[in-house]
């Protein structure tokens, strides 16, 4: 039987922007007897907005999470997912303790470990090995158990060197491969990390995403982990929710939430810049991308057999002009598929004059796996090579197999693992 050791009942955190309090003495003295005397809720707080950052206020009042419920199993990774500003980080510092809920309960069975932004909990006066210590005591260990783990951190944090160092002359790298080493080996029944890899380097971050797996499979710790690397996140995790401004929207397997996220989030398939918000350099500047089907028609959703084509519009700003063009395209666990050059272009022969320009590039069919994907577009100069404007994420796509459209399935009735899922002669 599975056992809940977090369990979030309709949490709701407010916040006011600008100034303190109501604005004048009598409000402030109404909201003070209704709350603390007669035990009633903010008559303030019935106002307040969900935080959408893409709408104008007419409130000061803005709920950073709104009515959040989900329990989190004993040795579940919880993968905690959603864009800036909805509310993931606010998650955590309520489940962490750090700040208090408005409305709602929080119910938690065993130790937290959090490492929630680089340094945090670290005394910067402090050594390393002093920190540890600082550390476990907080968390309610004693030095005799600080000390069996001591080891086994520093070597995993790989700072030994500077071990007897006051942190506050550490780099953020080192500042946050002890801090992980803490968190993760001290006896906590549950750990939580908010996006706070993304300071390491490659090697440390496969190192603790791999040791965040141990803690959770092995050891049947409980782990929440906040991150916008897609690939991570359905690496480590089992569950997944998505927040979408401090609402839930999606609660369930981690692969449903991260297409959920990436499905409502970063597909479209097409974009046209405002004027003069065109992302350009001083001789270029993108206008518009679109994603077109065979009949040339502006489309999300492609067959795996259908050929993709992606138009790009530009304007050139300057005359004679020598430059090819770049595609790159990523799939939404952000792993880079395939780029191209256009190395046959006729721009890298005859100079360029200043107008506007269209280049498309073909994806054939029975190429690409199911699933979404997202592509980037690049200026390069050569002899030498030299990319000279590069733009992420201008338009995505979704791969489907549907309407029977069973060419390389035949019978099979699963989801083809993958990156690609060509079609490819048997003989």
């Amino acid at each position: 039987m599975e056992k809940p050791v977090i369990k979030v009942e309709n949490l709701s955190k407010a916040y006011q922007i600008g100034q303190i309090g109501s604005g004048t003495i009598s409000k402030d003295i109404d909201r003070f007897w209704q709350t603390k005397i007669l035990g009633k809720e903010d008559p303030f707080l019935k106002i307040g907005q969900t935080n959408d950052r893409s709408v104008k206020a007419t409130s000061n009042i803005v709920w950073s999470l709104k009515d959040v419920n989900f329990q989190v199993n004993a040795g579940d990774a919880l993968g905690i997912i959603g864009k800036n500003g909805a509310g993931k980080s606010t998650l955590l510092k309520l489940l962490s303790r750090v700040t208090g809920p408005t409305k709602g309960e929080i119910k938690v069975k065993g130790r937290i470990a959090s490492l929630l932004e680089v340094g945090t909990g670290f005394h910067p006066e402090l050594s390393g090995r002093e920190n540890i210590y600082l550390n476990g005591a907080i968390l309610g260990m004693r030095k005799k158990e600080i000390t069996r783990k001591l080891e086994e951190i520093i070597d995993f944090s790989g700072v030994e060197r500077y071990i007897d160092t006051p942190v506050k002359r550490y780099s953020s790298g080192m500042y946050v491969r002890l801090a992980f080493a803490v968190a993760a080996h001290l006896e906590s029944e549950i750990l939580i990390v908010d996006e706070v890899l993304a300071v390491g380097d490659a090697e440390f971050q496969k190192k603790c995403l791999g040791k965040m797996g141990d803690i959770s499979k092995s050891e049947g710790r409980t782990v929440l982990f906040v991150s916008h690397n897609m690939g991570a996140v359905n690496n480590l995790c089992n569950k997944g929710i998505v927040l979408e401004n401090g609402c839930v929207t999606y609660n369930g397997t981690v692969q449903h939430a991260v297409d959920f996220y990436l499905k409502n989030n970063n597909n479209f398939a097409t974009k046209k810049w405002a004027p003069n918000q065109e992302p350009s350099t001083d001789f270029f500047k993108l206008l518009e991308v679109s994603v077109l089907d065979s009949e040339n028609k502006v489309s999300l959703n492609h067959l795996i057999s259908s050929e993709i084509c992606i138009e790009f519009t530009y304007e050139v700003l300057k005359d004679n002009q020598m430059f090819t063009h770049g595609f790159n395209l990523f799939n939404n666990h952000n792993i880079h598929i395939l780029s191209s050059h256009d190395k046959d272009s006729n721009n890298l022969i005859i100079p360029v004059s200043k107008g506007i320009y269209k280049k498309r590039v073909v994806i054939p069919g029975n190429f690409l796996a199911e699933g979404e994907y997202n592509c980037s577009f690049a200026i390069m100069r050569y002899n030498p090579f030299q990319v000279e404007f590069h733009e992420m994420e201008v338009v995505g796509f979704n791969i489907i197999d549907e309407n029977g459209d069973n060419t390389a399935r035949g019978n099979y009735t699963g989801k083809f693992p993958g990156l690609v899922r060509p079609l490819l002669n048997w003989k």
